[in-house]
């Protein structure tokens, strides 16, 4: 056994591999224990990862590595089962709602969704839900095989020394970013126009003079909804990460129904509710962003400029300055980290946006240094001042143990819980039941199951 990779893309499970599945003649590819996998399993997962690779080559990705991995997962399962590992009605569901909701919302809607999986959600998320405990239970047995699995020190300079000089790692430069922000508020007599204007909006609606999606294509500061009529989508379990003001609100209209002017932080709406399905519904808005005058940009300014002496000479941490003082409710909580789309807070120059880059060039930023305030213009078209703590930068440079210890030890500890799983499953496969259909007894990276597996087939 060379190496156990688990592929994720195979598990998730894309709604054209529902339609594909009606087209495949099905047969049994494979059996571990009571576990069957279906050849159309096969086609399927190879289609759905052709897919999400947006056309790039798959290499090593065939029908012999997925039974494998496939193989591999179902033993997992198997062994868990067995050791009773907890895995919650509750927990699996959770994520099968957040599935059904991600492809919902990347396919743009519930009614193209159905189309494209040809089943309604509720059929769709019973197909979610067997193939997602699975992976939930693999996931955990292969944790508890691997968690007694530590690294020292010593085990970590062997594994780099084995690497070739010229086959080490080079990266870029990386930097770690903390930020305030502060979004200067409108005067009155500005919210109140913006305020009247939706107002306006608002009879026009109900009068049957405009229609709602009309005059948000035409008005609305919302450059994520506008083209789509202000339509979006929301679920009931997803109020964490809305404006806690436009979530009830919208979950409180009838069909049909068109909003007050409510404020949120990011500027003055009307929301109309288009349709509601259990926990799901789908609403239109007209958001206007109260416009911001230079008066307010430069008071921001300067507050945030004293907050920038007060932190150089050392009267509060940078943590406590942006609980106090930053207007982005999401930064307090990690202390106003920047993180990639990844989720990292190791970043690149691809990381960050260009008015970003543009300012640390200017402003040629050194660890342990804070920015001047700078204007800027968020996604949402929201104008800004911000100030940026640089926690560390590295130069660019070829891997070493004194500035990459940490990934590297991160990879040799990978490379010795595989090992484990390794041994694990050479103890494993002989107590298992195992059928392999003869189509694939030409498949190399399977002989690790011979022996204990019965041939189908020709």
């Amino acid at each position: 056994m060379k190496k156990l990779i688990f592929l994720p893309a195979i598990f998730f499970i894309t709604t054209a591999g529902f339609a594909q599945q009606k087209v495949v003649a099905d047969k049994i590819a494979g059996i571990v224990g009571d576990k069957i996998i279906l050849k159309s399993e096969l086609s399927t997962a190879i289609a759905d990862m052709q897919r999400n690779s947006g056309g790039a080559e798959l290499k090593g990705v065939d029908e012999c590595s997925i039974l494998d991995n496939m193989l591999i997962q179902k033993a997992l399962v198997v062994q868990a089962e067995k050791d009773s590992l907890p895995v919650s009605d509750e927990e699996v569901e959770a994520e099968v709602d957040q599935r059904i909701r991600y492809f919902i919302q990347l396919y743009g809607g519930k009614d193209a969704f159905e189309q494209i999986a040809q089943r309604t959600v509720y059929q769709a998320k019973q197909d979610f839900m067997a193939p997602i405990r699975e992976q939930r239970l693999a996931t955990a047995m292969r944790s508890k095989i691997v968690e007694d699995v530590k690294i020292t020190p010593t085990e970590v300079k062997e594994y780099y020394d084995k690497i070739p000089a010229d086959k080490r790692i080079f990266y870029e430069s990386q930097m770690q970013l903390n930020e305030i922000v502060l979004f200067p508020k409108a005067s009155h007599d500005i919210e109140k126009l913006a305020y009247d204007d939706l107002n306006e909006y608002k009879q026009q609606v109900e009068s049957g003079q405009r229609k709602f999606e009309s005059l948000a294509q035409i008005y609305s500061d919302d450059p994520g909804s506008k083209d789509k009529g202000g339509e979006m989508e929301l679920n009931r379990n997803d109020s964490k990460i809305w404006d806690p003001v436009f979530f009830s609100t919208a979950f409180r209209l009838k069909e049909g129904q068109v909003s007050s002017v409510i404020k949120s932080k990011y500027g003055y709406h009307i929301i109309q509710l288009v349709s509601r399905n259990g926990d799901d519904i789908v609403v239109r808005h007209i958001l206007r962003i109260p416009q911001i005058t230079d008066a307010e940009v430069q008071g921001s300014t300067a507050k945030l400029d004293s907050i920038r002496v007060m932190l150089q000479a050392g009267e509060m941490g940078f943590g406590e300055a942006v609980g106090k003082y930053s207007d982005d409710d999401q930064a307090k909580s990690t202390a106003g980290q920047i993180m990639s789309k990844t989720g990292s807070t190791f970043l690149t120059i691809s990381d960050l946006d260009k008015d970003m880059v543009l300012m640390l060039k200017d402003q040629n930023l050194k660890p342990g240094e804070y920015s001047k305030p700078v204007v800027f213009t968020d996604e949402r078209g929201k104008k800004g001042v911000r100030m940026v703590y640089m926690v560390s930068k590295s130069e660019p440079h070829r891997e070493n143990l004194r500035d990459d210890y940490n990934w590297i030890a991160q990879r040799a500890l990978d490379e010795k819980k595989n090992a484990a799983l390794e041994k694990w499953f050479i103890q494993k496969i002989p107590t298992l039941y195992v059928m392999i259909d003869g189509e694939y007894k030409n498949c190399s990276n399977l002989t690790k199951w011979e022996g204990n597996a019965a041939t189908a087939g020709n």
